[in-house]
C-alpha cells in the first residue's frame, strides 16, 4: 500500500504542476508588477544561516539568495535590518546583533557593514531594497545570558514590558516613540534604502495574560475615554511622525506596513470591517489602524499578510483580498503570501494544494488596486515547495516586470534616450544609447528598458511580451538571445529612481549573423 500511494505521488505532482502551468499561461503577466521576497534574520530563519559566520561566508550566502530569486523574478527583497532592537548595520544607537556575529554587541571580524553591502548587492541586480525593523519588540526571549549589559534593556529597564516570554518596549511613553523614530531615521539619512518596512509586529499578540500598562495609561491616557483609543493613538503617532520624517528627509524613499491580514470583522457596530471571523485583528487587538493610515495617507503600500487559503471558514482568501482592495484609498496594495505553509500545515490540508498560490496570484491579478505580491519567506520559495518556485520562473515571474510607480511621490518621467545604435555580430546584437540629460524634477535615468519586435511589427510600449530586458547595466546591452539571422526592431527607454518611463527612442532594426 506504501508503495503504491507513492507511485500516485510521483505521479500527480508532475501532472498538477502541468495543469498548474497550463491555466498560468492563459493569463499574461503585468507589464508592473510588486515581486517581494521576506528575507528574515531573526532566529537565522533566513540569512544568515547561522550565528557567527565570517563575513565572507555571510557575503556569499547573501549573494546566492540573491542571485536565486533573480533567477525567480524577484524585483524587491524586503531584509529585516532590526529583529530585536539590535542592529545588522553600524549603528551609533543600537549593538550588533547576535543573529549576526553569535554574541550581541560583536562587531562583524574582519569589520564590514552588512546594510550597505546588501543593499549594493540587490541594486546591482534591479531589486528595490526595503529595510525591515521590527519596532517595538526588543528581545527574543528573556534568557539574560543572551542579553548583552550594554543592551538598552539594561540601560534603559523603565522603557520595557515583560510579556509573553519577551520585552517590549512601553508604546505609551513619548520618549520611547521618539526613541524608535530616530533609529530607524538614522538608517534612512546614512543608506540608501528603498523603503522602511514595519511587519505586523506593533502591541504584541495576545497571551493569556493582560499587558502590563496600567500605569502608563493612568500616566499618560487622561485624554481618552478607553485603553484601546489611548493604544491606537500611540501606535498611530509612531507611523505618523516617522512618515512625516522620511518625507522631509528623502521623499523618494517609501514607507510601507505587512500587517496581519484582517483589520478588523465586519459586525453591526463596525460595517466597515471585512466579511471574517478572525479571533486576532490588528485594531482591536495589535492596536494598528492600517485602514487609519491608508486614508490619512501615512504610508505608501500596504502587505497584508493573507495567510490564509481559499475556503478558509474564518478568514476566506478571496472576501480578504476584495475587502482590502476596496480600502486602499489610492496607495499601493500587495499581497503578503505565505509559502511556509504548503504541505506544513496539520490543520488545514488546502496548503497541500499545488494549485493553491498559483490561484491566489491569478485572483490578485484580476482583482483591482492590487499591485503585487509578497513571499514569506526567502527560504520556503527556495525550497520550492509543490514546485512553486518553479512555478514563478518558468510562468507567473517569465517575463520580466518593472516595478509600480507612485504619482503622489513623483510623476514626472526621465526624458528619452538618444543615438541608439546597433553593431550586428555572430555573438548577438549590441546597442548602444547615450544617456538622456536630468529631466525637469532634475532626476536622471536609472535603468533602462530594453524592447524588441520581429522586424515589420511595432514596438509597443504598454505590451510586456515586448520587453527583451530591465537593464540596470549603464547604455549598452547585447541581445546574445537574438536567433541567427532574423531581422529585430530595437528600442530603449529610460527609467527613473521611482520608476517612471520615458517615451521610446528611435527604433533600429538589428540582426545577429549567421
Amino acid at each position: 500500500m506504501k508503495k503504491l500511494v507513492l507511485f500516485l505521488r510521483v505521479l500527480l505532482v508532475p501532472a498538477l504542476f502541468f495543469l498548474f502551468v497550463t491555466v498560468s499561461q492563459a493569463q499574461p503577466s503585468p507589464k508592473r508588477e510588486f515581486r517581494g521576497v521576506w528575507i528574515a534574520t531573526v532566529a537565522n530563519i533566513d540569512w544568515p544561516s547561522q550565528k557567527g559566520l565570517s563575513p565572507v561566508t555571510q557575503m556569499e550566502e547573501f549573494r546566492y539568495i540573491l542571485d536565486e530569486h533573480q533567477k525567480t523574478g524577484i524585483n524587491a527583497v524586503v531584509v529585516q535590518v532590526r529583529p530585536t532592537t539590535d542592529a545588522l548595520f553600524r549603528s551609533t544607537k543600537e549593538l550588533w546583533s547576535h543573529w549576526l556575529t553569535g554574541k550581541q554587541g560583536q562587531e562583524p571580524n574582519p569589520p564590514y557593514d552588512p546594510l550597505a553591502f546588501q543593499i549594493e548587492e540587490a541594486h546591482k541586480r534591479g531589486m528595490e531594497f526595503h529595510a525591515w525593523f521590527n519596532p517595538y519588540r526588543a528581545t527574543h526571549d528573556t534568557i539574560s545570558a543572551n542579553i548583552s549589559p550594554q543592551h538598552i534593556t539594561k540601560t534603559k529597564p523603565e522603557w520595557f514590558i515583560q510579556y509573553g516570554g519577551k520585552y517590549y518596549f512601553k508604546p505609551g511613553l513619548p520618549e520611547v516613540r521618539q526613541y524608535i523614530v530616530g533609529v530607524i531615521m538614522d538608517v534612512v539619512r546614512n543608506y540608501d534604502i528603498d523603503a522602511v518596512h514595519f511587519d505586523d509586529y506593533f502591541y504584541p499578540y495576545p497571551t493569556k495574560d493582560t499587558f502590563p500598562d496600567e500605569d502608563d495609561f493612568k500616566q499618560y491616557g487622561a485624554n481618552f475615554q478607553n485603553k484601546d483609543d489611548w493604544r491606537r493613538y500611540n501606535v498611530d503617532e509612531v507611523i505618523r511622525v516617522l512618515s512625516d520624517s522620511i518625507k522631509k528627509e528623502k521623499p523618494y524613499v517609501k514607507f510601507g506596513i505587512s500587517p496581519f491580514g484582517i483589520w478588523r470583522n465586519k459586525t453591526a457596530d463596525e460595517p466597515r470591517g471585512s466579511d471574517s471571523k478572525g479571533g486576532i485583528t490588528n485594531y482591536d487587538h495589535l492596536y494598528a489602524d492600517i485602514r487609519g493610515w491608508l486614508e490619512k495617507g501615512w504610508i505608501d503600500y500596504n502587505v497584508p499578510q493573507i495567510y490564509f487559503h481559499f475556503g478558509h471558514p474564518a478568514a476566506d482568501y478571496g472576501k480578504l483580498l476584495d475587502w482590502w482592495s476596496k480600502n486602499g484609498f489610492g496607495k499601493h496594495l500587495y499581497v503578503g503570501h505565505g509559502p511556509y505553509k504548503i504541505n506544513n500545515d496539520r490543520v488545514y490540508k488546502q496548503w497541500s494544494d499545488p494549485l493553491e498560490t498559483g490561484r491566489q496570484i491569478r485572483l490578485n491579478r484580476q482583482t483591482p488596486n492590487v499591485h503585487g505580491s509578497v513571499y514569506f519567506s526567502s527560504k520556503s520559495v527556495m525550497a520550492n515547495p509543490n514546485r512553486i518556485q518553479d512555478s514563478l520562473r518558468q510562468h507567473y515571474y517569465a517575463n520580466p516586470a518593472l516595478l509600480p510607480t507612485m504619482p503622489w511621490l513623483d510623476s514626472i518621467a526621465p526624458l528619452t534616450p538618444t543615438d541608439l545604435k546597433v553593431e550586428n555580430s555572430t555573438q548577438g546584437v549590441a546597442l548602444r544609447w547615450t544617456a538622456p540629460a536630468a529631466a525637469a524634477d532634475g532626476n536622471k535615468a536609472r535603468y533602462y528598458v530594453v524592447y524588441r519586435v520581429l522586424h515589420g511589427q511595432k514596438v509597443n510600449l504598454e505590451n510586456p511580451a515586448h520587453i527583451l530586458a530591465i537593464h540596470h547595466g549603464g547604455t549598452t546591452y547585447t541581445d546574445s538571445s537574438a536567433e541567427a539571422g532574423q531581422r529585430y526592431t530595437y528600442a530603449v527607454t529610460a527609467v527613473d529612481r521611482l520608476h517612471n518611463e520615458s517615451g521610446l527612442s528611435r527604433p533600429v532594426a538589428g540582426k545577429r549573423k549567421k
